[in-house]
């Protein structure tokens, strides 16, 4: 049995404590207590981020990938927070994707805290659109139709891992593809797409049940009506997927989004190498050049107007959305924890519920800054989170 976890109930804001066994929920007791309870941490289930490319100079994208960066990521992602997440591969040659889904999945093989953390690999292309715009740093070389040949291909060299798969669904064929990865297990996402409303509707029917950073990876000109944005924004069936960075979107695109996906509204970092770096000039293998501000916008050196990547973190994002005034912290932490988690079927989604894997977080939120205290990963702590 575990020291017992005591702090206010994220949801709830009453104090509360959390008994755990076996890496399970056992207990969750409303203590009573005299005011104040403000001195508590707040306690809440696990991050799951969907999209992760890298973070604090660990880059998944580079060759060559070697097992202790996917551990070393794990880890540090644990340290804010993120008891789950999809480690993910962007467009490249077909050689250098079946080698980076290959060491992912050994360093899931071999770490336990890579097999735990770890729900699947996120692969973000090469099915996408080739056009300007929607394409975005994506490298226009490897762009390639869907080829269901090469997936199988990547999918053997990741034992399997391949759990969330994003195209674009203006290529021919595109509503067969996706009702094929459907049946194999994989989720399919829209995203960097320049489809039509009609393929859209086409997508969500074979099944797509995701949208890839909504409102980014898009023309800067667009019809007012019809569009894909429109279409994704108005089907029920998709989680909606947005960066709460304060420069990925506006607050009035943040808002529409929140209130037109409700639980199916997803945070995700998609954060780049340089997460949690300083800031300063720095040199990335996609982009070249860059700056990192302290606010925290990554842009490219030579064309400040141009973002690089996003380099915020999903407790951050979380702070955002509720400084903000857009969500409450019960909702704007459930966006980037149970809904994705509900997504791709893990029991964390049940929260802080009796049975529900232990994957606890305490922290402090001041104004939008949040503070991850302590990270505890089926009922043990983050070596990371004592630092």
């Amino acid at each position: 049995m575990s020291v017992p976890m005591i702090g206010k109930h994220y949801r709830t804001g009453l104090p509360i404590e959390v008994e755990v066994k076996d890496g399970r929920i056992t207990a969750v007791t409303e203590l009573e207590m005299s005011p104040p309870v403000d001195c508590l941490p707040w306690l809440a289930p696990g991050l799951v981020d969907l999209q992760v490319n890298g973070g604090w100079g660990l880059d998944l994208n580079t060759a060559p990938l070697c097992p202790d960066m996917v551990v070393q990521l794990t880890r540090k992602l644990q340290s804010q927070g993120v008891t789950n997440f999809c480690p993910t591969l962007i467009t490249n040659s077909s050689v250098r994707l079946a080698e980076a889904a290959s060491v992912i999945a050994k360093a899931v093989r071999l770490n336990p805290d890579a097999a735990e953390g770890i729900v699947g690999i996120h692969l973000e292309g090469p099915f996408l659109s080739p056009e300007n715009g929607p394409r975005g740093a994506h490298p226009s070389q490897h762009i390639v139709p869907p080829d269901w040949e090469a997936l199988s291909r990547w999918q053997d060299a990741a034992d399997g891992l391949i759990r969330i798969i994003t195209l674009s669904p203006e290529w021919p064929g595109s509503a067969s593809f996706i009702a094929r990865c459907c049946e194999s297990g994989i989720l399919v996402s829209i995203g960097h797409t320049a489809a039509t409303p009609e393929q859209i509707r086409e997508a969500v029917s074979a099944g797509a049940v995701m949208s890839t950073h909504l409102g980014n990876g898009a023309h800067l000109m667009l019809p007012r009506h019809p569009n894909y944005l429109w279409e994704q924004l108005a089907a029920d069936e998709l989680y909606g997927c947005m960066i709460a960075d304060g420069h990925h979107l506006p607050l009035s695109v943040l808002a529409v989004i929140l209130r037109m996906k409700r639980n199916r509204a997803i945070l995700v970092s998609d954060a780049v190498s340089l997460s949690g770096m300083p800031p300063g000039s720095y040199h990335l293998h996609i982009g070249g050049d860059v700056v990192l501000t302290a606010e925290g916008r990554l842009h490219l050196a030579g064309q400040p107007e141009l973002l690089a990547g996003s380099a915020m973190m999903l407790p951050n994002q979380v702070g955002y959305l509720v400084e903000a005034g857009l969500s409450g912290l019960p909702d704007a932490w459930d966006c980037a924890s149970v809904h994705p988690a509900r997504l791709l079927g893990l029991k964390q989604a049940a929260g802080l519920e009796v049975g529900a894997p232990a994957d606890i977080v305490s922290f402090n939120i001041d104004g939008g800054k949040l503070s991850v205290l302590q990270c505890w990963k089926n009922g043990r702590i983050s070596p990371q989170s004592r630092e």
